[in-house]
C-alpha cells in the first residue's frame, strides 16, 4: 500500500555510503589543509608587519615634503596590489608544482573547472590578506597619526586588546570543552539493515584541535612577551658567550622588540607543531586503516577451508615453502554453545599468533594482548569471551564457563569446562558480534580433532598478491584466498580508502617551508630594519664577532623557543587529534604513531634558515670610521 513501506536496495545502500566516505574524505582534508592556510596567512602578516615602522617613517617623510595624504594613499594602495599580485601568482605556481609532485599528473581535486575555481579563491584571499596587513595600517595611520608622530622610530607598546580579554584562555578552555564533549560521543558506526556499513560523523569534533591550535599560541606569545619583558638578567647572562660586553644592550634590545621577536617565535612553533601533529595524525590514520584493513581479512593473505573439509595444521609447512611467505599460522573454527547461544570458537596458539598478524590492546579487555596471551598459553583452559557474554552471565575472573562443543569421535555435543581469563573484542578472521578465544591445543585435547579452519599467512607486508595466486595455484578450489589488498577497498567501515600519503607530503613539505621561512624571514626583516641601530653600535667600537652574536642570540632565542613551544602545542594537538580517531575506526588505536623520520625532518631546513640572518651585520654596510682625535 502507498506509504506503507519504503524500499531499499543494497546497491543504494553502498553508494550512499561511498557518498558518505568521499565527503569524509573532503572534510578531512579541508580540515587538514585550513591550519596551513591560516599559518601562511600569519607569516604574511608578520613579514608585512616587520615593515611597518619602515612604511610608516616614509610616508611621514613624504608628507613631510608637501604630498597630498591622497597620494600617499594610491602608493599604499599600489604597494598592497603589487604585494598581493605577486605573492599570489608566485603563490598559485608553487602550490601547482607542490600538487603535482605530491599527487601526480592529475589534477587531485577532480576537473579543471574546479581546480580554476579553487585557484582564484586562493588568489582572492591572497589579495585580501595583502589589504589587511599592507594597505589598512597605511590608512589608518594616515587617517590618525601627525606628520611628527609618523617620523617616531621609538614607542611604548600597548599591551593588545586579546591579552587584556584573556582570549587566548577562552580559547583553550572552549577546545577542552569541545574536546570532552566530542570525547564521549565519539563517532557512530551504524550497521544498515542490508548489512552495508555506513557512517554518522561528528565533524564538529576537529573543532577542538582547531580552538587548541589558535589558543595555545596566544598563550605561547603571551609567555614570550612576559618573559622578554621582565627577564633581562636572565637573558643578558644566556646570551654573554655570544656578545661579550654588549650582553646587556644585547638583552635590552631583545626586550624593546619583544613583539616581532615574540611573533617569529610563536609563527616558529605554529609551523613545528603543524608539522608534527599532521605527521602524528596521518601516521596513525594509515596505520589504522591497516589495521582495520588486516583485522577484517586475518593476515596479509589468508587461507580459508571449505567447510566440511578437515585440514591439518601440518598443510602449513607446505604453504611456507610459496616464494615470499614468512611465516603460515593455523586457526581453529568451531562453534560452541553455552546455554542455548550458538557462537565462534577460534583455537589459536599464544606463543605464535603474533607471528602472523598484529594483536592490539584495543583488541581486548582485563588486560593486554601480550598477558592475555601469555594467560591462554600458561592456563590451556583459559578462555576469552566477548563483553555481552560476561554482561549476560555476570562473570568474574577465573569463573569457570562450560561450553558444548562436538566430539569429532562420537559427533556428539559434550561439555568442555573452561575459566574465563579476559574478554575479546575483536579478533583476525572473527564476526562483530559474540564468540570465543580459546587454546588450540586444549581444544584438540577435548575435541579429538586439530582440524584447522584457516591459515593466516604472513607476507611482511608485501607481495600479497602474487603470494595469494601462487597460494590458490596450489590448494585448487578447495580453499579460499584473500588478502589485505582486497579488504582495503572492501572492509565495512569504507574509510581505509582515504590515502592520506599525498596529503601528508604536501602538508609536510609546506610545514617545512614555513618554518624554516617563520623565524628566517621575519628575523632577516627585523634585522634589516634595525641597520641603523648596528651602524650605531659599530661606530661606538662593537666589533663584528659582537653583532654577529646579537644576531644568533636572536635567532637561537627564536628556534629554541619555537622548538619547545611546538614541540608542546604538538603533543597537545596529537592527542586531542587521535582521541578523535578513538570513534572513526574500528578497533580504535591504542598508541600514536610516531614517524620520526618526518617529524625530524624540519629541524635542519629550521636551522639553517638561521644562518643567513646571522650574517647580516657583517655582510652589511662595513662599520663606519671613527672620526679622528682632536689635535690638542
Amino acid at each position: 500500500p502507498a506509504g506503507g513501506g519504503r524500499r531499499g536496495t543494497r546497491l543504494g545502500a553502498a553508494l550512499a555510503g561511498a557518498r558518505r566516505g568521499a565527503l569524509y574524505a573532503q572534510r578531512l582534508f579541508l580540515v587538514r589543509g585550513l591550519p596551513g592556510a591560516g599559518l601562511a596567512a600569519l607569516l604574511t602578516a608578520a613579514v608585512a608587519s616587520a615593515g611597518a615602522d619602515r612604511r610608516r617613517a616614509e610616508q611621514g617623510l613624504l608628507r613631510t615634503r608637501g604630498l597630498p595624504p591622497g597620494k600617499v594613499a594610491r602608493l599604499a594602495v599600489v604597494e598592497a596590489l603589487l604585494v598581493g599580485t605577486a605573492g599570489g601568482v608566485l603563490g598559485l605556481g608553487i602550490g601547482a608544482a607542490a600538487g603535482r609532485l605530491a599527487f601526480g599528473a592529475a589534477p587531485a581535486g577532480g576537473s579543471a573547472s574546479t581546480t580554476a575555481i579553487w585557484f582564484t579563491i586562493a588568489f582572492g584571499v591572497g589579495l585580501v590578506i595583502a589589504t589587511l596587513t599592507v594597505l589598512v595600517p597605511a590608512l589608518r595611520d594616515l587617517r590618525t597619526r601627525t606628520v611628527a608622530e609618523s617620523r617616531h622610530a621609538v614607542g611604548r607598546p600597548r599591551t593588545p586588546w586579546w591579552i587584556k580579554a584573556g582570549v587566548d584562555f577562552i580559547l583553550i578552555a572552549g577546545a577542552l570543552l569541545v574536546f570532552w564533549a566530542s570525547s564521549a560521543n565519539n563517532y557512530s558506526l551504524v550497521l544498515a539493515p542490508e548489512g552495508v556499513a555506513t557512517i554518522s560523523v561528528s565533524y564538529w569534533a576537529f573543532l577542538g584541535p582547531a580552538l587548541m591550535w589558535l589558543g595555545a599560541a596566544m598563550l605561547l606569545w603571551r609567555i614570550a612577551n612576559l618573559a622578554l619583558a621582565h627577564g633581562r638578567r636572565p637573558l643578558a647572562r644566556l646570551i654573554r658567550p655570544l656578545t661579550g660586553r654588549l650582553d646587556q644592550i644585547g638583552a635590552a634590545g631583545m626586550s624593546r622588540q619583544r613583539r616581532p621577536l615574540a611573533r617569529a617565535l610563536v609563527l616558529l612553533a605554529l609551523a613545528i607543531s603543524f608539522a608534527a601533529s599532521t605527521a602524528t595524525f596521518n601516521a596513525t590514520y594509515q596505520q589504522q586503516a591497516e589495521a582495520d584493513a588486516q583485522l577484517s581479512n586475518g593476515a596479509d593473505v589468508t587461507v580459508t577451508e571449505s567447510p566440511g573439509i578437515r585440514v591439518a595444521p601440518a598443510a602449513a609447512t607446505g604453504m611456507q615453502t610459496v616464494a615470499g611467505v614468512r611465516h603460515v599460522e593455523p586457526v581453529q573454527h568451531r562453534f560452541a554453545y553455552v546455554g542455548a547461544d550458538l557462537q565462534d570458537l577460534y583455537g589459536v596458539r599464544p606463543a605464535s599468533i603474533t607471528n602472523a598478524t598484529s594483536l592490539q590492546d584495543a583488541y581486548f579487555s582485563g588486560g593486554t594482548a601480550k598477558t592475555l596471551m601469555a594467560k591462554l598459553a600458561a592456563q590451556p583452559d583459559a578462555i576469552l569471551v566477548s563483553d555481552e557474554t560476561v554482561k549476560d552471565f555476570q562473570l568474574a575472573p577465573g569463573d569457570l564457563i562450560n561450553l558444548r562443543l562436538q566430539d569429532s569421535r562420537t559427533k556428539k555435543l559434550q561439555t568442555v569446562p573452561f575459566h574465563y581469563a579476559g574478554i575479546v573484542k575483536e579478533f583476525p578472521t572473527a564476526p562483530k558480534d559474540s564468540f570465543f578465544v580459546a587454546n588450540a591445543d586444549y581444544i584438540t585435547k577435548v575435541t579429538g580433532s586439530d582440524a584447522v579452519g584457516a591459515f593466516l599467512v604472513d607476507t611482511g607486508g608485501t607481495n600479497q598478491s602474487a603470494v595469494s595466486a601462487d597460494l590458490q595455484q596450489r590448494l585448487g578450489a578447495s580453499a579460499t584466498i584473500t588478502n589485505v589488498t582486497q579488504a582495503r577497498s572492501q572492509v565495512g567501515s569504507s574509510l581505509t580508502s582515504v590515502n592520506l600519503a599525498g596529503l601528508t607530503r604536501l602538508e609536510l613539505v609546506f610545514a617545512v617551508l614555513l618554518a624554516a621561512s617563520a623565524g628566517g624571514i621575519v628575523l632577516a626583516v627585523g634585522l634589516a630594519e634595525r641597520r641603523r641601530s648596528l651602524a650605531i653600535l659599530s661606530v661606538l667600537g662593537a666589533r663584528r664577532r659582537q653583532l654577529r652574536g646579537l644576531a644568533l642570540s636572536e635567532g637561537l632565542l627564536i628556534t629554541v623557543g619555537g622548538l619547545i613551544g611546538g614541540a608542546l602545542i604538538a603533543w597537545g594537538l596529537s592527542q586531542m587529534l587521535i582521541k578523535v580517531l578513538t570513534g572513526v575506526f574500528d578497533p580504535p588505536p591504542s598508541v600514536i604513531a610516531t614517524p620520526w623520520a618526518h617529524l625530524t625532518s624540519p629541524l635542519l631546513p629550521v636551522v639553517a634558515a638561521r644562518a643567513p640572518p646571522a650574517l647580516v651585520p657583517s655582510t652589511a654596510s662595513p662599520p663606519l670610521p671613527r672620526p679622528p682625535a682632536p689635535t690638542p
